[in-house]
């Protein structure tokens, strides 16, 4: 059940983040959709291909699918006053990313993963919806080149599996997981820290 909240309330956000990236690029009412459910489901799709799940957690459950669409549309209707709330939105796609992070790695756990293999897959699972939308908008994934985003959630990841390792309690482990993706992504945001790029390149 804690895995299923985590999924669903990540899938939530990220379809929040996902919606307002079509809205701004003028897409229509299917396009807006499209890409908030692939921003919603694409990392938790690639993490059930990883993991051997077939189908799809999220093309087994209607739950999966009814959340991103209906929030997509949510967006689409009052993007005026979502767009208002860019810092919460924000926030939003560094909760996303900790709730799908830290759900990824524990159900890699679950499944017998190793540990390196649980964090690396709970890592994928927080940013493939995000990499998956920036490239259908014809955009170079921000993983790739905004702020430290993979990082917070290879960081997070690794809490998990330390506290499967110690027997901690899931439900704490978790909590302590997601917020410190959350807030090694909010200090990123706020100090604009980016990992080094090459110089001397030319325009």
């Amino acid at each position: 059940m804690l895995l299923v909240v985590l999924d669903l309330a990540g899938i939530a956000v990220f379809a929040i983040s996902g919606a307002l990236a079509g809205v701004r690029a003028r897409l229509d009412t299917f396009g807006v959709a499209v890409i908030g459910v692939t921003t919603a489901l694409g990392g938790g799709i690639i993490r059930d291909v990883l993991l051997g799940v077939h189908p799809p957690t999220s093309l087994q459950d209607w739950r999966y699918l009814l959340v991103p669409i209906v929030t997509s549309l949510a967006v689409f209707w009052l993007h005026p006053q979502f767009a208002k709330l860019r810092r919460g939105v924000l926030l939003a796609d560094a909760v996303g990313l900790g709730l799908f992070t830290v759900s990824g790695t524990a159900t890699a756990l679950a499944y017998g993963a190793p540990s390196y293999t649980a964090c690396l897959i709970g890592m994928t699972a927080g940013i493939g919806g995000g990499a998956l939308r920036d490239v259908l908008l014809r955009e170079i994934p921000m993983v790739l080149r905004k702020e430290i985003y993979a990082l917070a959630a290879l960081a997070g990841g690794v809490v998990v599996v330390v506290g499967a390792w110690l027997r901690l309690p899931a439900g704490p482990t978790a909590v302590v997981a997601a917020a410190l993706i959350v807030t090694i992504r909010l200090i990123a945001l706020w100090r604009r820290w980016n990992a080094p790029t090459a110089r001397g390149i030319g325009t």
